[in-house]
Order: C-alpha cells, then sequence, then structure tokens
C-alpha cells in the first residue's frame, strides 16, 4: 500500500511525475497511477503535466492585488489594452502588438507592477516594412523602452501593402511584447471575461479569485 499523505506530498506538493515517484519506489507507473485514484488524489492533465515540466519552480509569475487607486486604474488599463490589442488566438502566450511606443511601455508596467515579470524576461518581435531601416526601427525600440537586442526575435521585413500614411503611422515598425506562460495567457483571459459582467462592488473580490485559479 502507498500512503494517500505521501502521494499528496510527492504528486502534489513537490510536484513529482508518476514516472518520478514509479521510480522512487522502484515499483510499475501503474500502481501508483492505482493509488492515486484509489485515494481520490485528481491526477494532473496533460497540459497541466507539460507545464509542471516547463515550469519545475512555480510560476514565473506573481500576481500582486491591486490596492491603491492607480495600481487599479493600470490593472484596467493593462486589461483593457490586451482585450483591445492583445493576440487573443495565441493560447500559449500573452502577446501584444502595436506601433505606438507609449502604449507598449504601459503594457510593460502592467506586466511588471500587477504580475512582477520584470521587463528582462520579456521578448520581443519587430515587423518592419521593406522600405524602413531595421537596424534603425530595432534601436529606436530599444532606447525607448530601455530593452537589449538579445531580447528581440529576427526582425521580420515585408513590402507595404499600400500607399499613403502607412509610413507616418509605422515609421519605427510594428513591436509585439510577448511572454510565453499559457497560466498567465489564461489568467488575464479569465478576468477580461469575468469582469466584463462583474459588478463594481464585487470587483476586488472577482479579482482574487480569478488570478488565484489553478492551471
Amino acid at each position: 500500500m502507498i500512503k494517500k499523505s505521501f502521494l499528496e506530498k510527492e504528486y502534489i506538493k513537490n510536484g513529482k511525475s508518476v514516472s518520478e515517484i514509479a521510480r522512487g519506489l522502484s515499483c510499475s507507473e501503474n500502481k501508483i497511477s492505482y493509488w492515486l485514484a484509489k485515494h481520490d488524489v485528481r491526477k494532473r492533465s496533460i497540459s497541466e503535466a507539460v507545464y509542471l515540466k516547463n515550469n519545475p519552480k512555480g510560476d514565473p509569475f506573481e500576481f500582486k492585488a491591486p490596492k491603491s487607486a492607480e495600481e487599479w486604474f493600470l490593472y484596467g488599463l493593462g486589461l483593457g489594452l490586451f482585450w483591445g490589442e492583445g493576440n487573443k488566438a495565441n493560447t500559449q502566450s500573452v502577446r501584444l502588438g502595436n506601433t505606438d511606443p507609449d502604449l507598449i511601455k504601459v503594457f510593460l508596467e502592467f506586466l511588471e507592477s500587477i504580475f512582477s515579470i520584470k521587463t528582462t524576461r520579456l521578448r520581443f518581435g519587430l515587423q518592419v516594412f521593406s522600405d524602413m531601416d531595421p537596424d534603425k526601427a530595432k534601436n529606436f525600440w530599444m532606447k525607448k523602452l530601455n530593452i537589449k537586442t538579445n531580447q528581440f526575435q529576427k526582425v521580420v521585413v515585408t513590402k507595404p501593402f499600400k500607399k499613403g500614411t502607412y509610413r507616418r503611422k509605422t515609421r519605427h515598425g510594428v513591436l509585439t511584447v510577448y511572454f510565453s506562460n499559457t497560466k498567465l495567457r489564461d489568467s488575464i483571459g479569465f478576468a477580461i471575461e469575468e469582469l466584463r459582467t462583474t459588478t463594481y462592488a464585487n470587483v476586488a473580490q472577482s479579482v482574487e479569485r480569478i488570478h488565484g485559479k489553478s492551471h
């Protein structure tokens, strides 16, 4: 018999996989799975197992509930920016692209202040048109956002899709900021969906519950 307390400690608290526990006890994985079911210990889904494998030290972010009026404003603004400008089709990471450096800067502040994600841990993609200087555009964003060249993917160069005012609007290209983490992506998505129908009086309670969701 394998005790429930042991399985809860190794499988849930320590985040070990069924195979790791089986190797430690020199038994089959089927035996571990049997006792997990016997003790009614829920097994992780495939996506949860993959997430845990990719983040063995825990979540690479930490939610800090807003307290001041400024923090609540930033929280709402960050959600609004992602709702309006973010890549919601991508479920693997938080992605937001825009041509406005001030807008990008506010979103970076949202990630750092609300989710404790340092700018140095973010990655960036830059798309420019063929009549622009890729290095000049990249240097612009590096200086404007105080980011380093090793945080960039390869700059994507495309042909202008039309003539007119596009160059004035995108003279430094389109910058996309992203943080690869499915749990953070889901957390922000849940927050947007729920807060759309939440009354003002219940906002704080909803925020704590939303970001306390397990993956």
